[in-house]
């Protein structure tokens, strides 16, 4: 399949790149648009003035070598740790699923899940400030009781796309389980 373009439930522009590996297989990847400079800039800009207001009327150079660190090291800490450019969701079926987020700095989290452990996959709901969002889940069954679940895990969580999306990969997912249920 083809890369197609959707929104995120704040209206932003993602895409989503669907990939037929086999009959079994399938690898779907959710792109966020990347790191806006713009954006970097005027986040700066307002903290670097900020500091030159408080360094005007107090003379003290801490301020602005303070701001300076506050500064790039939040940069760095949003690009590590928050910003993901993209996530991945493969599902092998007789293996299982893996989960995969890449972050702008480069850094990759990984969870695979066992198709012995997965009872499904669902689309779900939940109020989200003052509306309804939709997103896909895996339910994880319990060892003990396979009728029961232990454990939901989101999916697509930092790109948050919406239902049209969802749906999507939610059909191509049910054809993928249907063969092995």
């Amino acid at each position: 399949m083809a890369e197609e373009e959707f929104t995120d439930i704040n209206g932003n522009s993602i895409s989503l790149d669907c990939q037929t590996r086999s009959a079994f297989c399938r690898e779907f990847t959710v792109t966020s648009p990347k790191l806006s400079l713009r954006k970097v800039m005027v986040y700066t800009c307002f903290v670097w003035l900020f500091a030159y207001a408080v360094f005007f009327f107090t003379e003290n150079t801490t301020v602005l070598s303070s701001a300076i660190i506050l500064t790039l090291a939040g940069m760095m800490i949003h690009i590590h740790f928050v910003k993901v450019d993209h996530e991945t969701l493969l599902i092998i079926g007789s293996l299982g699923v893996q989960l995969s987020s890449f972050y702008a700095s480069g850094r990759e989290s990984t969870i695979f899940i066992e198709m012995n452990k997965l009872k499904d996959i669902v689309i779900n709901e939940a109020v989200y400030m003052h509306g309804i969002i939709y997103y896909l889940c895996i339910l994880i069954k319990d060892p003990a009781d396979p009728e029961t679940v232990t454990s939901v895990v989101p999916l697509f969580q930092s790109s948050k796309p919406r239902l049209n999306c969802l749906v999507q990969v939610y059909r191509s997912c049910q054809e993928i389980l249907a063969q092995f249920r």
